[in-house]
């Protein structure tokens, strides 16, 4: 007789793979069980948290410790995730595969099928290209500015979906992200700790997610694997790719030469910013799994504000400016129109 999970308050599985059929969600979102409201209160509380503390701790090995190689980063972040995942699906509390029931699911050593990862390679490269930029994006711009100049990510996926599926937005869309923007032109034109190389990179990390965020949509989607699927599928083909590119750079030379490499304050960061690398991605799935579009993007906003907020008074690096303030609030604005508009289908 096959076994059927369980969503009673006692028994609630962690929606770590793929989330409920709409039957079961609805069933669980007008539950009035205070044990599953506080979860979806966790959910959004933890999806910030690991957001907030990603940025700043990915930071603080980079630029507070000077940390030479962005790839290294990378690279125990992905291991850190595929062993988190390893354990989670022995242990039979994740699934892999798109529809898969975490309890009646193949416990074999191969987790993927090499026709799948043969099919994630696009996938994996352009993953390994946005994860390596983004890393070093964090090292040059101060945190407020950082968190401002990400948000223009939005125009460029726009772009890569207009010339790859001739997807076109509305004029109410595309007013909200002209204000995103306006605001980041005027944040940037009054940084006085402007750093042309930072910049570049910033905006060079929003080409590089564009191109990942159209790969998922071309190819994510077909490949019959959820977000944690992709992610190990991720791990397993750029792992060793870039471990060889660290070996010819002579990052992993440089790693041990580093000068604060056995100090207890530096593995302490830099073991929090592996683990956080994978929990956000974790808290990411759950938010939107129990939680409504609404709450997402709530939290989103709010993170930014705890970014920009905790990222000034730790990093400093940005004298306080009138309309540098100007410019950084025009963009949450432009943010939550755009988010606005896209909840209410205009």
């Amino acid at each position: 007789m096959p076994l059927k999970p369980s969503y009673s308050a006692e028994n609630l599985m962690l929606p770590v793979s793929d989330p409920p059929n709409e039957e079961d969600r609805d069933w669980l979102l007008k539950s009035e069980n205070k044990t599953f409201r506080g979860r979806r209160i966790y959910a959004a509380v933890s999806y910030m948290l690991c957001a907030v503390l990603l940025v700043l701790f990915n930071k603080a090995v980079l630029s507070t410790y000077d940390f030479p190689s962005a790839s290294v980063v990378t690279l125990l972040q992905m291991v850190c995730s595929c062993c988190f995942l390893y354990v989670l699906r022995r242990w039979r509390m994740v699934s892999l595969i798109a529809g898969e029931s975490v309890i009646m699911a193949d416990n074999s050593k191969k987790f993927v099928s090499l026709r799948t990862l043969k099919h994630t390679l696009p996938l994996s490269g352009a993953y390994l290209l946005y994860m390596l930029v983004t890393m070093e994006s964090v090292r040059g711009v101060n945190v407020p500015m950082y968190t401002t100049l990400r948000r223009t990510t939005v125009v460029f996926t726009m772009l890569a979906e207009y010339m790859l599926m001739g997807h076109r937005y509305t004029s109410s869309v595309n007013f909200s992200v002209g204000l995103i923007v306006f605001g980041a032109f005027i944040a940037g034109a009054r940084d006085f700790s402007f750093d042309a190389y930072g910049y570049a990179i910033v905006f060079l990390s929003n080409i590089t997610t564009a191109i990942y965020l159209a790969t998922i949509a071309r190819v994510g989607k077909t490949s019959g694997l959820n977000s944690f699927g992709l992610i190990w599928c991720n791990g397993i083909v750029c792992g060793p790719l870039l471990l060889i590119w660290t070996l010819v750079r002579g990052d992993l030379k440089m790693t041990l030469n580093f000068p604060y490499l056995l100090s207890p304050g530096f593995i302490v960061v830099l073991l929090f910013s592996c683990i956080l690398a994978f929990f956000l991605n974790y808290s990411i799935f759950l938010n939107t799994t129990l939680n409504s579009a609404v709450t997402q993007t709530i939290c989103g906003n709010v993170k930014d504000l705890f970014t920009i907020s905790f990222g000034w008074i730790i990093f400093g690096g940005l004298p306080f400016d009138f309309w540098n303030v100007v410019g950084q609030l025009l963009g949450f604005a432009g943010s939550g129109l755009f988010a606005y508009y896209k909840l209410i289908g205009k």
